[in-house]
């Protein structure tokens, strides 16, 4: 193979699968051909006093389109993904409609490919009617797997009693995603919620309702012999608990719930800070840095879930779940970083080599050569405040307005192709779908 390259990002610190080194990164044809010394090229990029990342991964988002563009749709959200680093995303099904048949994974795909910014995927979602139909659906191309809603779902994508969900897990081979909150719980405790107290969320969508679920979903896939990824963990119990079911089970944990506790959020945020599962006391965020540092959860997620201030502003429990996140994962993860509460390469695993590692995704996740010329390049030293006009998606706001943080996000690289740099969009979307091993 000819290493001569089109591209070649030059001085900066690279993070190899062998360490960082200061070398050269070369690319060809939207790989990368080469690491080392690369002197010439048709374009070369200074990066020095920047860190070169392998390009980061959201394996959790919403875009919310089909159906609901007024919170967000492929092309915003990706838009928002690159401005923060994010070079490939997994989208979720819980559109209108789901995303639960061949037509409408297809759908889907058609209305990414190059119109986002980013690479991505997009999950099916399980139901009671299509369970039999799930081995044949994970396996079209462009597929992240399958996704389960035990609680907290709309429509027929809920997914809450032990027959329906050991039938879904019986029909394919791919690891499923899973939304571990039990409904019968919630439903007995809406009790617990107080008419425009946004800081009863947690009260009523307790502890017990997410281990519950954990361990019921635990015991289904052993006894289906299936593989589970327990999406945004967010009680340092069930971390304990998945750290005795690693043959099984991988975890993801959240930027919001490692940055948010409920005793400030919910004051000053109001229902902005609800979510599901909740934001947590800064006692279960010490739990999660805690098992984070004992390498339990596999990935980070942004769990980027966008509704318009009009819908937020409602009074709770009127007021909808979720939170915008997908443009803050990276920089708030690098603060985390500068005041040592992890290290980067800690952050490059969940971001890029565990994603890879979990899925079993083609071509991305590491800085190697053959692989896909994905790169997010970042100031570890650069600080920037969060700011509304900072923001590329529809919703218009983040929790994080505001905050002061160390480590800038300076570029975005996908497959060759500057998605962004130096806050400037690239020209035009060039994003494709994923490739999984499980689906070629």
């Amino acid at each position: 193979m000819s290493t001569a390259a089109e591209l070649v990002l030059t001085g900066g610190l690279v993070h190899t699968p062998s360490g960082a080194i200061h070398a050269d990164v070369a690319v060809r044809d939207g790989k990368i051909v080469g690491i080392g010394s690369y002197p010439d090229a048709s374009r070369r990029v200074d990066c020095t006093g920047l860190d070169v990342l392998p390009g980061v991964i959201d394996s959790q988002v919403h875009f919310r389109e089909p159906g609901l563009e007024h919170k967000e749709d492929l092309e915003s959200g990706s838009r928002a993904a690159v401005m923060g680093g994010i070079t490939a995303v997994f989208e979720m099904p819980n559109t209108n409609p789901n995303t639960d048949s061949i037509m409408r994974v297809h759908d889907k795909l058609s209305r990414g490919l190059h119109r986002m910014y980013c690479d991505h995927a997009f999950y099916v979602g399980a139901t009671a009617e299509n369970a039999e139909e799930l081995a044949e659906l994970e396996r079209i191309p462009g597929t992240a797997g399958v996704k389960i809603f035990m609680g907290a779902s709309t429509g027929s994508l809920l997914v809450a009693e032990d027959e329906p969900l050991a039938r879904v897990l019986a029909h394919g081979r791919r690891r499923v995603a899973i939304h571990a909150e039990d409904e019968a719980r919630m439903n007995e405790r809406k009790g617990e919620r107080i008419e425009g107290d946004p800081s009863s969320h947690p009260v009523w969508r307790d502890d017990e309702s997410a281990m519950l679920a954990t361990k019921r979903i635990l015991r289904l896939a052993r006894e289906a012999k299936r593989p589970i990824h327990v999406l945004h963990v967010t009680t340092p119990a069930e971390l304990e608990l998945l750290s005795h079911y690693r043959d099984i089970a991988t975890c993801e944990v959240t930027p919001q719930h490692l940055t948010l506790a409920a005793e400030e959020a919910y004051p000053t945020l109001g229902t902005y800070a609800q979510m599901n599962p909740p934001i947590r006391s800064s006692a279960h965020r010490a739990g999660l840095w805690h098992w984070l540092n004992q390498g339990v959860p596999d990935v980070l997620g942004s769990d980027h879930a966008p509704h318009t201030i009009e819908e937020k502003a409602k009074p709770y429990p009127a007021s909808p779940s979720g939170m915008p996140g997908v443009q803050t994962l990276l920089p708030l993860m690098l603060d985390h970083v500068a005041k040592g509460r992890m290290t980067l390469e800690r952050l490059i695993d969940m971001t890029s080599a565990g994603v890879q590692r979990v899925f079993g995704l083609v071509g991305k996740g590491r800085i190697a050569a053959g692989y896909d010329a994905d790169f997010t390049v970042v100031d570890r030293k650069g600080r920037f405040a969060v700011t509304e006009d900072w923001l590329e998606s529809r919703c218009g706001w983040s929790p994080f307005t505001g905050m002061e943080l160390e480590g800038r996000v300076v570029g975005t690289i996908v497959r060759g192709h500057f998605a962004m740099w130096e806050g400037q969009l690239g020209n035009s979307a060039q994003g494709e779908p994923l490739r999984f091993a499980g689906a070629l």
